[in-house]
């Protein structure tokens, strides 16, 4: 044993660690959250922060800033079909997204974002880490760095849960597993198992978790390893998790029948309420994703369609969490990998290309101001005119809303400095003028 588990490598021991854990034990590992560093980060915070927790909502493939909050109603020949209509405190968005329109006043919509990535997956990771990918590293997601900084809020509770979202954006990366997201497929069917399963009973389970025990005691006086002992606090963290009386957080069906209404019947729109739960029990960040948003081919019947799911979920969401007293501590974010190009190519059935130098994202909540937007691009939407903004500080802007150090320097395991705003610290600044 001692020769395979030194010889394994990191993702071979972790799953050893996994498997024995479903079989012995009856149950999953979620990745779960232990110590933060608050008390270092509050040093650097930034003072008033009213952000407690963070949806962050992912439009996964490229939304189309011109056809959603970025529209050119003068340039017929880039905005194609699509209307423009006037929303509370008179902000002008897309025509398909007519119930985002009437909760305007509540959003900072940010049409200055600039991006150094132009293909999926790598316009995804920098804008969930702040970093490009590297073949010799993995860098922490935002909702990691967001719990290492700042803490878990509930005891037994995860932490960081991601809803429909692929795990290379939700890892904790050189952070350890801990700091990843607890994964949820659909969201109806809420945090799978984490209940004891009925084939084991609690006479069984218990004598198999101090059998556990004393294999692990004598394991690490043999064998010391850091990751095997990060899975034995990931037990423990299990196990709470399994007893606490409030897992009913991620039971969507104890929502009445008007709520569930309100925000509708799709994979992203029960997402969206499931995170709305979720941060009323504390849990800190939340992530939810739409995909569909990759439109090279017919753009705009693909947008219409997307929107029309966005459009109810977000509204609602905006509105319930103002409703229950939530939007004011929680920062709703809506984020994207790159826009989309203002030439329609007609050849690929009026669809347009990826786009990084220009497009939008939008934050409410948490302290924003609402009503506004913030940057400018040109007549067609496509560079930035005035304030821009990159990923770095736009991540950056999500700290200060929290009231953690965007330049705060860890360590990576290889002794390399990261932060939550990327590699030039001193060139990624939080937008602080859009807090009220």
């Amino acid at each position: 044993m001692k020769n395979i588990l030194n010889k394994a490598d990191e993702p071979t021991r972790r799953q050893f660690m996994q498997n024995a854990a479903r079989a012995y034990l009856g149950v999953h590992l979620f990745p779960m959250l232990g110590p933060s560093i608050a008390s270092a980060a509050a040093e650097g915070a930034a003072k008033g922060a009213k952000a407690k927790h963070v949806i962050y909502l992912f439009m996964a493939g490229g939304m189309s800033h011109l056809d959603t909050f970025d529209p050119k109603p003068k340039k017929k020949e880039v905005m194609g079909p699509t209307e423009t209509i006037t929303g509370t405190a008179g902000v002008e968005i897309s025509g398909f997204l007519p119930k985002t329109a009437q909760v305007t006043d509540k959003m900072c919509i940010i049409n200055s974002v600039n991006s150094t990535q132009g293909a999926h997956e790598q316009g995804s990771y920098i804008m969930h880490t702040s970093y490009a990918p590297r073949g010799t590293v993995k860098h922490p997601a935002l909702g990691s760095w967001v719990l290492k900084l700042g803490g878990r809020i509930h005891k037994d509770l995860p932490g960081f849960v991601a809803i429909n979202t692929s795990p290379d954006l939700t890892s904790g990366g050189f952070f350890g597993a801990k700091y990843s997201a607890a994964p949820i497929g659909r969201p109806n069917q809420g945090l799978q198992d984490s209940k004891r399963s009925g084939a084991v009973s609690q006479e069984d389970f218990s004598r198999r978790l101090s059998l556990a025990d004393r294999l692990n005691g004598q394991f690490h006086e043999r064998f010391p390893n850091t990751d095997v002992k990060a899975y034995e606090e990931l037990y423990k963290e299990a196990i709470a998790l399994m007893n606490s009386k409030d897992l009913k957080a991620f039971n969507i069906g104890e929502e009445d029948r008007e709520t569930r209404e309100l925000y509708g019947s799709g994979n992203f729109a029960q997402g969206c309420l499931l995170a709305r739960r979720l941060v009323e029990h504390d849990i800190r960040f939340v992530e939810v994703q739409l995909g569909g948003w990759d439109t090279h081919y017919d753009n705009f019947t693909a947008v219409e369609g997307r929107c029309k799911e966005f459009d109810q979920a977000y509204s609602a969401l905006l509105i319930d969490l103002e409703k229950r007293g939530k939007l004011k501590d929680t920062l709703v974010v809506v984020a994207t990998e790159f826009g989309r190009t203002p030439e329609i190519k007609t050849e690929h059935g009026d669809g347009r290309d990826h786009h990084p130098s220009a497009f939008s994202c939008v934050l409410a909540g948490g302290g924003i101001k609402g009503g506004m937007k913030y940057g400018k691009t040109d007549s067609t939407g496509g560079k930035v005119k005035k304030d821009k903004v990159s990923i770095p500080d736009f991540n950056a802007t999500i700290a200060h809303a929290l009231g953690l150090p965007h330049d705060l320097v860890l360590m990576s395991p290889s002794k390399r400095p990261f932060r939550i705003s990327g590699p030039e610290a001193a060139s990624a600044k939080p937008v602080t003028s859009i807090f009220g």
